[in-house]
């Protein structure tokens, strides 16, 4: 029997286990665009159906900053711990009623780290040649495609950050996310918690974008038009488990 979705809740409705690791999620930029749950349902894993906010379902373009990787609670780990990211990302929810994110690709700036990430977590992450400019409110992200292919794909994203705001239903709905759905390498889908305070979030505008890597995760034409939704966050700090805490209280927002 299903489950039906759980709420979605500005701070993570359990508690992350065992720390496997940290991240900080920094100078992050969440463009969306609503398409119908049928174009997005072949992507997802095995037991996982899109989720979907008033009939429809969203595809992100997320550009940002990884910063400050820590392994199994340790330190950050140097250089190789730091890089620019951008995702292509959707959204499911399983038989038990867990919401979170579907990656179709995930951009890095570190070819190490890419590897590393590839074969041992079985991510989609692929090599590129990324850069971040900012001047004050204006952030430009830049990314093209090195390895794996398609070789060259691209992006460039351009917003001016605004005003502080309270987030809205929908809002709230496409970025607290607390988990992450990847399929093993048996093709059973695992889920992995994360935890991490309410997102501050602003409004954004996007002044320019050109991008082709929605395109070339198997949806082309979503970005032809404009998104429905751009926002903007200076970042969170995040820590991920294998499974949720068994008898522990949610995850609390620190004073």
């Amino acid at each position: 029997m299903t489950v039906p979705p759980e709420p979605i809740t500005p701070l993570a409705p359990r508690e992350v286990g065992r720390t496997v690791f940290t991240q900080d999620w920094m100078e992050i930029a969440f463009l969306h665009w609503a398409v119908d749950p049928s174009l997005v349902a072949p992507h997802l894993p095995a037991g996982v159906v899109p989720d979907e906010f008033d009939g429809v379902t969203y595809i992100g373009l997320i550009p940002f900053s990884m910063r400050r990787i820590g392994l199994i609670g340790g330190p950050p780990v140097p250089y190789f711990g730091t890089f620019l990211e951008t995702n292509v990302r959707l959204y499911g929810v399983d038989e038990q009623g867990r919401r979170g994110v579907v990656f179709s690709s995930l951009e890095a700036a570190r070819l190490a780290t890419v590897a590393l990430t590839r074969w041992t977590v079985g991510l989609p992450y692929v090599w590129s040649r990324m850069s971040l400019q900012r001047d004050g409110d204006r952030i430009r992200y830049e990314s093209t495609r090195r390895w794996p292919g398609p070789r060259g794909a691209s992006t460039s994203i351009e917003i001016t950050a605004g005003a502080a705001i309270q987030p809205s239903p929908l809002e709230q709905w496409l970025t607290a996310r607390w988990g992450l759905f990847l399929p093993d390498r048996r093709g059973v889908t695992r889920y992995w918690p994360n935890e991490h305070p309410s997102w501050p979030l602003q409004r954004a505008e996007l002044v320019r974008l050109d991008d082709g890597l929605v395109d070339a995760a198997g949806f082309p034409g979503v970005t032809d038009r404009a998104p429905d939704s751009v926002l903007f966050s200076e970042g969170v700090h995040t820590r991920f488990g294998p499974r949720s805490a068994r008898g522990k209280a949610p995850f609390t927002q620190p004073s």
